[in-house]
């Protein structure tokens, strides 16, 4: 590796002997939890503190594609925001807020003295979920493309091509 690349490398230990944070390469903080559910499945978030994105955010962004690919079903329990501030050594606010977040775009649902679990969801909401991922990476492209000078048809004829390409 020479000294002008900018890849953070990871560290991968045994749960039971992964230090309390992992480092880059960069020494860019990096927290990761794994945690257990029941059935033995386990939730991984990785949070970062050199993303541009706020804590909470990430959090939400990573429990919502786990549960839109799958991998967090219907019903299932999610850590209690107590378990899972403490497995990433942030404030209960901070996941507080994340799961209130969850809760409030019908991801989640909180029960009193219970805990917090997956939604049902249902097809129709993943679809509009994913749709404004779509539009959120169309704005990027577009605000890229005029910003260099690309034409739309440019744009469009490689968007064309792309989706074409997926049958």
């Amino acid at each position: 590796m020479t000294g002008g690349e900018n890849f953070p490398l990871f560290f991968i230990f045994p749960l039971d002997k992964r230090p309390a944070s992992v480092y880059s390469v960069l020494n860019e903080p990096v927290r990761k939890a794994q945690m257990k559910r029941r059935g033995g499945v386990i939730i991984d978030i990785l949070i970062s503190n050199s993303s541009g994105k706020p804590i909470y955010e990430q959090i939400c962004q990573q429990i919502k594609a786990q549960i839109m690919d799958g991998t967090l079903s219907a019903g299932e329990a999610l850590p209690s925001m107590r378990a899972l501030a403490k497995e990433l050594h942030l404030s209960v606010i901070t996941v507080q807020r994340a799961y209130e977040d969850l809760t409030r775009d019908g991801f989640i649902e909180t029960v009193s003295g219970k805990g917090s679990f997956v939604a049902a969801q249902n097809r129709e909401f993943i679809r509009e979920e994913r749709l404004r991922e779509a539009e959120d990476l169309l704005q990027r492209a577009a605000e890229l493309g005029r910003s260099n000078g690309i034409p739309l048809e440019k744009l469009t004829g490689i968007l064309a091509l792309f989706y074409e390409e997926g049958d």
